[in-house]
């Protein structure tokens, strides 16, 4: 039992704190739950709409300081590392270059003009 009035008063504090955080960490949980359900449905729209929601309330309970930052960020990287792979890769570029655009270049390399360097005594020629 707490022996002073400032004890108590922390008592009462800790125990507001602590239904709050309880709240906060039992809505995280929920949202990641449903974003692990939907990515395993295979779902795509629906899955990143789950995994947003999941994010967003990661973030608040960290901005309440519910739960460490780094947790929450640790979390948000596993959630989206799963969305990645679910998620189709889009094209990507081919890294080699085709021979027709290696010409280009050299033929727009070799029509640019060739601006003569100016100098103080060509300047100072021009002005007498």
């Amino acid at each position: 039992m707490p022996r002073s009035k400032a004890a108590e008063k922390a008592v009462r504090s800790s125990e507001r704190r602590r239904l709050r955080n309880r709240a906060v960490k039992s809505m995280t949980k929920t949202t990641l739950t449903k974003a692990q359900k939907a990515l395993a449905g295979g779902d795509l729209e629906a899955a990143q709409s789950a995994v947003a929601v999941s994010i967003k309330s990661l973030d608040k309970a960290a901005k309440k300081g519910v739960i460490h930052s780094n947790t929450a960020d640790r979390r948000k990287s596993r959630l989206m590392k799963r969305l990645n792979k679910v998620t189709p890769a889009p094209a990507a570029k081919s890294k080699t270059r085709s021979k027709a655009s290696k010409a280009a270049r050299a033929s727009k390399a070799s029509e640019a003009p060739v601006v003569p360097e100016t100098t103080e005594a060509s300047e100072a020629e021009s002005e007498e």
